[in-house]
């Protein structure tokens, strides 16, 4: 009955589990955050690509 009684107050395992927890759902956040900024970038460099393609298809330079 002790060893039920000591193991039951024993809080260590639940620490251990709480900052699995959250260092899991940072993992979660950081994931999403890379993903959302990946594609706006991919946005980006696709809008600078094609920008550079018609001014260099078009002959845009005056020399």
């Amino acid at each position: 009955m002790r060893l039920l009684r000591a193991l039951w107050q024993d809080e260590s395992g639940a620490t251990a589990i709480e900052y699995g927890l959250i260092a899991a759902l940072v993992a979660v956040a950081i994931i999403g955050v890379l993903s959302t900024l990946g594609d706006n970038l991919q946005s980006t460099f696709e809008n600078v690509a094609d920008t550079l393609g018609e001014a260099t298809s078009s002959g845009g330079g005056d020399s």
